[in-house]
């Protein structure tokens, strides 16, 4: 069997192609030339499995989603005090270039703005660090979210150099309270590098996971920072991580995020999934037209709300075995639980990656004590494509956890209370539910 998540990404670029409204960000030279038809996005789960469609592997800067990356390198290498003392935490309501400055202290409002993503560049490695080094410290750190190394994009450094007036004006503020010190051009250059790091939509699935992996990149294995310093950064996110459209984005799509003006946009949901984007179009927010439409479609379909997920679904699939032998064998999926969205993909993998010659499967449900619709949906999807494979497939729904068990068009289930039943079959008299 094929698994369906693919084609559910292809559907739904396929739906958001058509909207060409937003322009690409024209105040930079480099970024405005960029094709504003590339279209991608990828899901990257807690355990390194990675689903994409579209341009996912297509080159682009990745600007201010830099930012939550950095500011948890500045949080494990300074620690909270010395950061809090000179970045806050609390939403703009303005937009990403606003000198955005608390009365009196001069310390930026939050990490997300320019002006405290600016700040927080200057404190990221220890103490003493020269330009170039904290520099090379930032590529190290944010590669190792990656799971690769990251590379420059001079043209685009230069370009936004040129034009960097507003971001030096920032640092000047800065350095005017005391907040910056040193050569405060120095600390701009440093960070418009950072936000020069080529990535491609599943690198940044891949780093957003390891936020939603408490900090370890699911790839590689590495912890990339410690776990307190993830609650910090996904809280941030959350509230601020989308400039002034912050709070559209926290009541409607529900999932911390970060964009970024090439096009990139990325979600990261504690425990389950890395969302990550790519379409060159922004609206006035600075946010991609396209992205923005993807991840509130995500979030509608798969039940993604922050405020509305079930419990964490690592171990959903609790045994995977076979009863019997021969043409009467079957192949019995337990399945245990809350299942949302990342209970029913580990299904999904479990089916797609291994050789079925047994003729008759049952996914037994007995463990299960919820289910939301989008796993629903995708267990019934799973149905639907094993009985086109030629399968036999069986649910064993005791205490009917899933409602109106239709796996549409092609497929077909038979529905019992117990296991036995489907051991039994043909010759046990089997109760259906009406489908």
């Amino acid at each position: 069997m094929r698994s369906m998540i693919p084609d559910y990404l292809a559907e739904a670029l396929g739906e958001v192609a058509a909207d060409t409204t937003g322009e690409t960000a024209g105040y930079i030279p480099e970024l405005a030339t960029a094709d504003p038809e590339r279209l991608g996005a990828a899901f990257a789960m807690v355990d390194g499995e990675v689903y994409g469609a579209g341009d996912i592997d297509t080159a682009f800067t990745i600007q201010s989603i830099s930012k939550p990356f950095v500011y948890a390198l500045a949080l494990s290498d300074r620690g909270f005090d010395q950061v809090l003392a000179k970045v806050g935490v609390e939403p703009s309501g303005e937009a990403f270039n606003e000198i955005s400055l608390e009365s009196g202290t001069g310390r930026p409002l939050n990490p997300m703005i320019n002006a405290g993503a600016i700040t927080t560049h200057s404190l990221a490695g220890p103490e003493g660090l020269q330009p170039a080094e904290r520099v090379e410290r930032i590529t190290d750190g944010l590669s190792a979210f990656a799971g690769r190394r990251l590379k420059m994009d001079e043209s685009v450094h230069a370009s936004e150099m040129e034009h960097a007036h507003r971001n030096l004006a920032i640092a000047h503020m800065l350095g005017s309270y005391g907040v910056l010190t040193g050569d405060v051009r120095a600390v701009v250059d440093g960070y418009i590098r950072q936000c020069s790091l080529l990535v491609t939509a599943r690198d940044l699935a891949i780093m957003a996971a390891t936020l939603a992996n408490r900090g370890v990149n699911p790839l590689s294995g590495e912890r990339v920072v410690p776990e307190p310093v993830v609650r910090q950064v996904l809280s941030v996110m959350f509230s601020c991580g989308m400039y002034d459209a912050a709070g559209d984005w926290a009541t409607q799509v529900g999932i911390p995020a970060k964009s970024g003006v090439a096009g990139g946009l990325i979600g990261a949901l504690p425990g389950q999934i890395g969302i990550a984007t790519f379409s060159p179009r922004l609206d006035s927010h600075g946010n991609s037209v396209r992205g923005v439409s993807l991840f509130e479609r995500f979030s509608s379909d798969m039940g993604l709300h922050v405020m509305e997920v079930p419990a964490a679904a690592r171990a959903a699939l609790r045994t995977h075995h076979v009863v019997g032998s021969g043409p009467g064998a079957l192949r019995v999926l337990q399945l245990q639980g809350g299942l949302g969205f990342a209970g029913a993909e580990k299904v999904v993998r479990e089916v797609v990656g291994t050789a079925h010659p047994e003729v008759r499967v049952a996914l037994d449900l007995t463990r299960v004590h919820s289910m939301d619709d989008v796993a629903r949906r995708v267990l019934l999807e799973v149905v639907r494509r094993l009985t086109l494979d030629g399968h036999e497939v069986y649910l064993v729904d005791p205490e009917a956890v899933m409602p109106d068990p239709d796996p549409g068009d092609g497929g077909r289930v038979t529905v019992v209370t117990h296991l036995d039943q489907a051991v039994n079959a043909p010759d046990a008299d089997l109760r259906s539910r009406p489908q």
